[in-house]
């Protein structure tokens, strides 16, 4: 998949390198709200997730993660992912994060409209979900930017990588 400025790869160990340099680089942002960062620090870690995230890609379970390369600079910028929550409907949650030196630039944006399409024009999917904790405006911004409707907010949902209990903001697009 391709927009103007980004391409979008399935799970490689091509890009594993790149993307554990992407998250060692945004660490100190990205753990505030995501809780598998600090499990993919090292090269280790970082070549089984690779691994786990093809074996789903490949066998269509779990996640559909794919990897963000910004065209003119062949940079991997980050990572989107479907999450299969139900095959039956289908209705998939687009988990998404970006190197900290590319946001602020339309970048995931761009992407969720591009996995977005084919979430529903290729998957036929008919429910689309942009979770985020309610403190985290980055995330929940790029859902409101996307045209996601605001569903509601969940009460003591999720608990942060710092141990606190926080709130989580459901946003969705439907077919």
């Amino acid at each position: 998949m391709e927009s103007e400025r980004l391409k979008l790869f399935p799970p490689s160990l091509d890009h594993q390198p790149q993307m554990l340099e992407a998250i060692i680089e945004s660490k100190d942002e990205l753990s505030v709200f995501l809780p598998w960062v600090k499990y993919s620090l090292t090269t280790e870690e970082s070549v089984e997730n690779a691994k786990q995230a093809i074996s789903n890609f490949e066998n269509f379970e779990g996640e559909l993660r794919f990897s963000i390369f910004e065209k003119a600079s062949k940079s991997f910028i980050g990572a989107i992912g479907l999450i299969i929550v139900d095959k039956d409907i289908p209705y998939f949650e687009i988990g998404y994060w970006l190197r900290s030196s590319h946001t602020g630039k339309g970048y995931m944006t761009e992407a969720v409209k591009l996995i977005e399409g084919y979430a529903f024009n290729e998957l036929n999917a008919k429910r689309i979900e942009i979770k985020a904790s309610d403190l985290n405006a980055k995330s929940f911004s790029v859902a409101i930017r996307c045209g996601y409707s605001f569903e509601g907010k969940l009460i003591n949902h999720r608990k942060l990588p710092s141990g606190k209990i926080g709130n989580t903001v459901v946003y969705a697009k439907t077919i």
